[in-house]
């Protein structure tokens, strides 16, 4: 173990047996070498506030990266239990900014000259700062104004050596602790750590952030900054200064004459179009990186920043997703059940029916109803503990998912609680799912294949008159003869797929041709 990590571990404890969280280190017997060095140094010991706010106050105090990791797990209400959940939810990046003077030794580093040849003004004040990094306004050469976003000094190396506590104390954790096989503590910590690293390259999110716009390129919903490239290191990002209404801002938003029911309205179709039509979402939708365009009141658009987070679905993920929502959707819970079945996300052998019934125990009571009338914080907890009832395995690329989902809930209910989040979001799954199996979908599908097929129908004879050749070799070897046939036996599937493919081919050609006569003989009637 490195003296470095030693040395914060002993931190990391004084301040947990300030805020009477020892007990968790006695119950799961870690760190036992070093319990009575911890004991024996001076400490306050207060257990007088529940255990969530203590929670929360001793990860304020072990710094920006405890905090964010705080901020991370608050989202796993499958893992934590509820009252915890909401008090990590509290947590801020209520971080102080760092100098001046060394933001602008970062930058001139990072640009390899003054400040002044780089910038026609730079404000020295930050204007706003975070546990990863600061953002401070300024002044491209040719006027624009432009938001400047800075790494903090020494944050690379702070959380390497937190991720590595963290990733020790895991893994004593996964040994010793009986909750370990259910809270998944290495799981938990592997997810944050890769995560945060990701937030760490700016030109990651300055990509991000660039497809994003091009995804709502020419929307009346969605604004997103627009990239100054020539301006970008991986420690710096320069965008355009976005000027708008903060959402949390609700008295600002009612006196500009916002037509809220829309502003939500929108808010949930332009997530559920990043899920499905763009599978690209923003993962960090917290109320800071939130504004409001209200230059026409009537139409208010959103502008986002702050893509260092994004998330993605697998298209089986993708397709299970949208099918599970238009099942809940139409109150078809025996569809729910079996989808998960299907998924292989229930152990086999569950029973559908006991499935379907514990599904429609939950989500029955909340159909229909507006975002004031749910709490999917209950919800999902109740879900959960369906999940475990019938073993149904947490799935990892859900989880960001899942954060963005909550953050959503929380900007529904202050913006509009009365907003039926199912009548709004029905009809951009429905028109999903229609582009993903009509016969569009399948023209483009066969576009796609179209080379591989014409590349394997230019091999087929070569392979018949191989596998005839193999046929009418004598089979005095055996291992020759094995390997011909496990060559046969490839060839052969490979010939399956592509008459599948040529199947395919066939019926979209037919269909297109009934519908070309559908056409005709409607404009001849």
């Amino acid at each position: 173990m490195r003296r470095r990590t030693i040395a914060r571990i002993i931190g990391i404890q004084r301040v947990l047996v300030r805020y009477g969280l020892d007990e968790f280190i006695k119950e799961t017997h870690l760190l036992r070498p070093m319990r009575f060095l911890f004991y024996a140094l001076p400490r306050r010991r207060d257990t007088s506030a529940p255990i969530g706010e203590r929670i929360r106050l001793a990860l304020e105090e072990l710094g920006p990266i405890f905090v964010k990791f705080g901020q991370a797990i608050s989202t796993r209400r499958d893992l934590l239990p509820l009252d915890i959940a909401d008090e990590l939810a509290k947590l801020q990046d209520t971080v102080p900014p760092f100098p001046a003077e060394e933001a602008i030794r970062i930058l001139e580093g990072a640009y390899g000259g003054p400040l002044d040849t780089i910038f026609k003004r730079f404000d020295t004040e930050p204007f706003a700062a975070a546990s990863i990094a600061q953002v401070h306004t300024a002044q491209l050469p040719d006027g624009t104004e432009v938001i400047v976003k800075l790494l903090r000094p020494g944050v690379q190396q702070q959380i390497e050596r937190d991720i590595e506590v963290m990733r020790m104390v895991a893994g004593l954790a996964d040994r010793y602790w009986r909750l370990a096989d259910r809270l998944k503590p290495r799981e938990i910590v592997s997810e944050y750590e890769r995560t945060i690293i990701d937030e760490l390259d700016l030109m990651r999110e300055a990509a991000n952030t660039a497809q994003l716009k091009r995804n709502f390129a020419g929307s009346d919903m969605l604004y997103v900054p627009e990239i100054y490239w020539d301006f970008c290191r991986p420690e710096v990002l320069v965008q355009e200064r976005i000027y708008g209404i903060p959402i949390s801002d609700m008295d600002a938003l009612r006196a500009a004459g916002t037509n809220i029911q829309l502003l939500a309205e929108n808010g949930v179709e332009i997530f559920f179009t990043q899920v499905f039509r763009h599978n690209f979402f923003h993962a960090d939708m917290h109320p800071g990186n939130i504004f409001v365009i209200v230059t026409d009141p009537d139409r208010p658009m959103y502008a986002a920043v702050d893509f260092g987070i994004i998330g993605t679905l697998s298209p089986s993920d993708q397709r299970y997703l949208a099918e599970n929502f238009l099942a809940f959707f139409d109150q078809d819970y025996h569809r729910i059940a079996k989808l998960h079945i299907d998924s292989g996300w229930v152990p086999e052998g569950t029973r559908v029916d006991q499935l379907e019934m514990a599904v429609r125990t939950v989500c029955e009571p909340i159909f229909n109803k507006p975002l004031s009338e749910i709490s999917f914080a209950q919800v999902l907890m109740r879900l959960f503990r369906v999940a475990q009832r019938f073993d149904v395995e947490i799935q990892p690329q859900m989880i960001l998912l899942h954060k963005t989902l909550f953050n959503i809930e929380g900007l529904g209910r202050e913006l509009y609680p009365e907003l039926d989040l199912w009548k709004t979001a029905h009809p951009v799954l429905k028109r999903w799912m229609s582009e993903q199996l009509g016969p569009r979908a399948m023209l483009d599908d066969l576009r796609e294949n179209l080379p591989q097929l014409r590349q394997t129908l230019r091999e087929l004879p070569a392979v018949i008159d191989y596998l005839a050749r193999k046929a009418a070799a004598p089979a005095n070897e055996p291992e020759r003869q094995a390997a011909a046939i496990e060559q046969s036996r490839i060839a052969i599937a490979a010939l399956r797929r592509q008459r599948n493919l040529l199947i395919a081919a066939v019926l979209v050609a037919a269909a297109s041709a009934l519908v070309a006569v559908a056409v005709l003989l409607a404009g001849n009637g």
